[in-house]
C-alpha cells in the first residue's frame, strides 16, 4: 500500500509542514477481531471483583443449636445462620476474584495499528507539530482546539478529544486537565480502548514518532 501523507499543523492551527506515515504501522488494514480481544481485555483489567457474600460459616452467631435434634415435630436445624433462614449465610454467592487475564502483545499490536488505521480513514487523525505552553492558564490551552476546529462538545462516553504527547510538561498537565472534552496521555502509554473511546485524536510530531517506532517492531 502507498504510504498515507497527512498534514501537520501548528498550534494557530496552521499547516506547516506534511509527513508520510509509516507504511508498516499505517497499512490501512482495521482487524476487528483483535479490536475487540483487545478492548474486551482492557475492560476485564479494570474490573475490581470485589463484590462478596458471607457464608453460612462467616455469619456472625449461630453457633447454638436451635432445638433438639428430634423429638420437636420440626425439621432438624443446626445453626440459625443456615442458608434456608433469614438472616443466615448465602448460598454459591458472589466472592472477591481477579478477572483480569494477559492478551499476548502481537494482538494488542496489531488492535492498536487497527484503531490508528481506523482514526485515519475517518478523517478523525490530526498532527501537531508540537505543544509548547508558556502558561498554566486553561484559556490559553483551550486556543489550541479552537485553531484546530475541533469540537468541544462532549460525547455520550465523556470527553471527545485525545490528545497524545510525546512528553507532558508542568504547564501542559497544568493547563490541560480542567478542559473537560479532553483527555490527554503520552503517545508511548496509549491503548486500543482509549483512542476508539474518543471521537478525535490529536497526536504531536514527536509523540507520533515514538508510538510508531513502538508499533513497527
Amino acid at each position: 500500500m502507498e504510504a498515507i501523507t497527512l498534514p501537520i499543523y501548528n498550534t494557530a492551527g496552521k499547516e506547516v509542514d506534511k509527513v508520510k506515515l509509516n507504511a508498516s504501522v499505517f497499512d490501512g488494514i482495521i482487524n476487528s477481531e483483535a479490536i475487540y480481544q483487545a478492548i474486551t481485555a482492557y475492560r476485564a483489567n479494570q474490573r475490581k471483583g470485589l463484590a462478596a457474600t458471607k457464608t453460612r460459616g462467616e455469619v456472625s452467631g449461630g453457633g447454638k443449636k436451635p432445638w433438639k435434634q428430634k423429638g420437636t415435630g420440626r425439621a432438624r436445624v443446626g445453626s440459625t445462620r443456615s442458608p434456608l433462614w433469614r438472616h443466615g449465610g448465602v448460598i454459591f454467592g458472589p466472592h472477591p476474584r481477579d478477572f483480569s487475564y494477559t492478551l499476548p502483545d502481537k494482538i494488542k499490536a496489531v488492535a492498536l495499528k487497527s484503531s490508528l488505521n481506523a482514526k485515519v480513514k475517518e478523517n478523525n487523525f490530526i498532527i501537531l507539530d508540537e505543544l509548547k505552553l508558556d502558561t498554566t492558564k486553561t484559556k490559553e490551552a483551550l486556543k489550541l482546539f479552537t485553531n484546530l476546529k475541533v469540537s468541544a462538545a462532549k460525547n455520550k462516553k465523556g470527553s471527545s478529544v485525545l490528545l497524545l504527547l510525546n512528553e507532558a510538561g508542568a504547564n501542559a498537565k497544568l493547563a490541560l486537565r480542567n478542559i473537560d472534552f479532553l483527555r490527554f496521555n503520552l503517545a508511548s502509554d496509549t491503548n486500543v480502548y482509549e483512542v476508539l473511546a474518543h471521537k478525535k485524536l490529536i497526536i504531536t510530531k514527536d509523540g507520533l514518532t515514538k508510538l510508531t517506532k513502538r508499533l513497527a517492531k
